[in-house]
């Protein structure tokens, strides 16, 4: 376990976004892009980038465009550039699997390097990157704890806990057809992220697997264009049959 330093002396950005989320008493801001800013840490969270997926399916034989990484690059260098976090915490499954630094194309390790040294970056063990790779920089832990809040990849349904590993998704009935968005899933106690990695799919929030973290329910914060919405237990819509289990 890795105790962080605090920043809270230091100057804080104003959210970006109006969409707000309260958890264990601390504010945070749940972004379209599908990070977390905590402004009274300045910290920004991200989740299961799954670096290096397209490659490792194509080993496989199963053809997918070999640009998953770029794009999820692309996306937490605009988020670090936009809120200049002192700290970035990468929730675990940050790389596809143990040999992903082996695929990894120079240019994307470079890009990776830049943010690791520009950062206080911390990445988080998760089931798929055990051990993340220390030649790309930034320092590994089990899990996290800053004040009320524990971050940690897979959820144990502790409180204050910002968790990943589920790839939570709601579905909702949109104008004339049902509408289907990453999400935040949280009952104000604790926290699953979305994933933010290019190919990575989703679970809908009302699978058994949420109920084992959220007995009480939970509401469901959908990235949107530029916005995310806030959707009650009510609005949701189930994906599949209960009992149906899917591998993350």
């Amino acid at each position: 376990m890795t105790a962080l330093p605090s920043p809270r002396n230091a100057p804080k950005p104003e959210p970006r976004h109006e969409t707000l989320l309260h958890l264990a008493g601390e504010m945070l801001v749940p972004l379209p892009e599908g990070g977390l800013w905590w402004p009274a840490e300045r910290l920004l969270v991200v989740s299961d980038l799954h670096l290096e997926k397209g490659s490792a399916y194509a080993a496989k034989g199963q053809m997918l465009p070999p640009y998953d990484t770029g794009a999820t690059l692309d996306v937490v260098e605009r988020l670090c550039v936009t809120l200049m976090p002192t700290t970035v915490i990468s929730l675990g499954d940050s790389f596809h699997d143990r040999a992903a630094e082996l695929r990894l194309p120079v240019t994307y390790a470079d890009r990776i390097r830049a943010l690791t040294a520009a950062h206080d970056w911390i990445w988080v063990e998760g089931n798929h990157d055990p051990d993340p790779p220390a030649h790309l920089g930034g320092r590994a832990a089990k899990l996290l704890r800053r004040g009320p809040l524990v971050f940690r990849h897979e959820p144990e349904g502790e409180a204050g806990e910002v968790a990943g590993h589920l790839h939570p998704v709601a579905k909702v009935r949109g104008r004339g057809r049902n509408v289907r968005r990453r999400c935040f899933a949280s009952d104000g106690a604790r926290l699953v992220m979305p994933a933010m990695g290019a190919f990575t799919g989703g679970l809908n929030v009302l699978d058994e697997a949420f109920e084992r973290v959220f007995p009480e329910g939970l509401t469901a914060f959908a990235l949107g264009e530029g916005k995310v919405f806030v959707l009650s237990g009510g609005s949701l819509l189930g994906d599949v049959p209960r009992g149906v289990q899917w591998k993350l």
